[in-house]
């Protein structure tokens, strides 16, 4: 025998979508607002002259990390441009940070994006670093095509209902 609060949540927990499976934006106008936060990394890998590069800041388009910052910073403030169902949010911090590290020939990109609102800023985040992540191809590519993105991931929500905190992978 199931009580109500044994069963799934209609559509499988998926608040996209209403009762008969149309796509919808997400009714927040119920919840409290609160300070919302959220922090996301990922990491691109390179070759190891493709990082040298990077970090002597001697590429061709200029200061990689710099510019891949400042898309970083407004993708996050674009994200419900871009994302069909996102609220668009009014950001009231966003910082993009970038680490590299020459044993693995790689940089890590970790956003952090900040609100008071009804509704979280993962999905800033993580457009945030996908975005920095891909500034970097797209200024690095004339010397390694084979770069790849990978272990985007979402580290730290608080505010809402529920917080996580995770390690990255």
């Amino acid at each position: 025998m199931s009580t109500p609060s044994d069963q799934q949540p209609p559509n499988g927990g998926l608040t996209h979508f209403d009762q008969s499976g149309q796509a919808h934006m997400v009714d927040v106008g119920g919840k409290h607002e609160s300070h919302r936060v959220a922090v996301a990394s990922g990491v691109i890998r390179m070759k190891p002259e493709t990082l040298a590069i990077i970090e002597s800041g001697s590429a061709k388009k200029g200061d990689v990390l710099g510019i891949a910052r400042i898309a970083a910073i407004m993708a996050a403030k674009r994200t419900g441009d871009l994302i069909p169902l996102c609220h668009p949010l009014a950001l009231t911090h966003v910082s993009v940070e970038f680490e590299t590290n020459a044993a693995d020939s790689s940089v890590l990109c970790t956003a952090r994006v900040e609100t008071y609102g009804k509704t979280g800023v993962e999905m800033e985040a993580l457009t945030a670093v996908q975005v920095g992540l891909l500034t970097i191809y797209d200024m690095s590519k004339a010397v390694d095509k084979s770069m790849v993105m990978t272990d985007i991931c979402v580290t730290e929500k608080r505010g809402g209902k529920s917080d996580i905190s995770m390690a990255r992978p």
